[in-house]
């Protein structure tokens, strides 16, 4: 069976990621892919690297013709999903949203951090993180499923088998956390011209970046009570990419981290534990649905380092994207994310 999917805000970083991925997925027909202010112009046009692969147009969204797919993404920004997902589920389509509207699980912080009212706090409750490594068999029969952040990816899965063993202090956790300027989307804006941002590196969102409480909702499942986290990202003058160097106090003095993470992580299609010493770089994931993790802890001290490194269009978006609609449809997780990371 053929899956008739459909993009909502096709025409972003995202959004051409996500068609790049499913143009070369075995199991998908691309049906619809919308953009209002592109609409009419063929996405070939738009992106040319899809030249022969995609052959549709871009066209307004239209309820009908989405009610007609199995499964429709929405790369569109925050606000925007939540105004259409309950009309789609009520039709039978799958959804997954790849912006923020889902991912927080009380619509009073979601207000706060996203600064609108949201317009379906009911489906809050329902909607699966997708985030596989921890919610794989909810995913498998969920009908909305929230796309995590690309930050909250590359720390969660760095955390995780630390606060799963019990083998940290909840209360120490700091997330020092780089991204190249795609993660800014498509957009005009002077900070990230090329004259800005190249040749340039600065920290932003200190005081309180939205995927804060994300990451912090999905740490303190984990840990079974909440969390302290501090969390700064930065902005690098690269296209893709997330570093992220995460810390936290042992409490276990005795555990073998290594050992730790291979455990968890050893049936992980897309979680790659590198081996002792080692310095994960951006480059090895670009363009690829993984995440590569190295384990520290200098000079055999209490403190964990972890490196964890994504692609933030992919692992950090779109690729997650499509295995979570892999595990929805029952596909093999892998299926359309097979290739090897861009090298140099």
């Amino acid at each position: 069976m053929m899956i008739k999917a459909g993009i909502v805000g096709g025409t972003g970083y995202t959004g051409v990621e996500l068609l790049r991925l499913l143009a070369g997925h075995s199991g998908v027909e691309l049906t619809v892919i919308t953009s209002r202010g592109e609409k009419g112009l063929k996405v070939s046009d738009l992106f040319p690297n899809l030249r022969g692969r995609v052959n549709l147009a871009f066209v307004e969204p239209d309820e009908a013709t989405l009610q007609g797919c199995d499964v429709v993404f929405f790369a569109t920004p925050n606000g925007t999903a939540m105004k259409s997902v309950p009309a789609l589920l009520s039709a039978g389509v799958k959804v997954i949203d790849l912006a923020a509207d889902f991912r927080l699980r009380h619509s009073a912080e979601w207000e706060q951090w996203y600064g609108m009212p949201h317009s379906c706090p009911e489906l809050l409750a329902e909607a699966v993180y997708g985030l596989p490594e921890i919610n794989r068999e909810a995913i498998r029969n969920a009908r909305l499923v929230a796309n995590p952040g690309c930050y909250p990816t590359a720390v969660q899965l760095g955390f995780l088998p630390l606060l799963e063993a019990g083998v940290i202090d909840p209360q120490s956790l700091i997330a020092d956390a780089k991204s190249g300027v795609s993660g800014a989307g498509r957009k005009a804006e002077v900070g990230i011209l090329l004259a800005e941002a190249g040749d340039n590196f600065k920290a932003y969102g200190v005081a309180g970046h939205r995927h804060w409480p994300e990451i912090r909702q999905g740490l303190s499942a984990v840990a079974g009570g909440p969390v302290a986290l501090i969390f700064v990202p930065h902005l690098t003058p690269m296209i893709r990419g997330i570093h992220a160097t995460l810390y936290a106090t042992l409490t276990d003095p005795d555990a073998d981290l290594q050992a730790l993470f291979e455990r968890r992580y050893a049936a992980e299609d897309f979680v790659d534990v590198l081996p002792p010493k080692s310095h994960p770089e951006t480059r090895s994931v670009r363009g690829v649905n993984q995440c590569r993790l190295a384990i520290h802890r200098p000079q055999h001290g209490k403190t964990a380092v972890v490196l964890s490194v994504i692609d933030n269009l992919v692992k950090g978006a779109a690729g997650q994207a499509i295995q979570n609609m892999n595990l929805m449809f029952g596909l093999p997780e892998a299926a359309g994310l097979e290739g090897i990371a861009l090298l140099p």
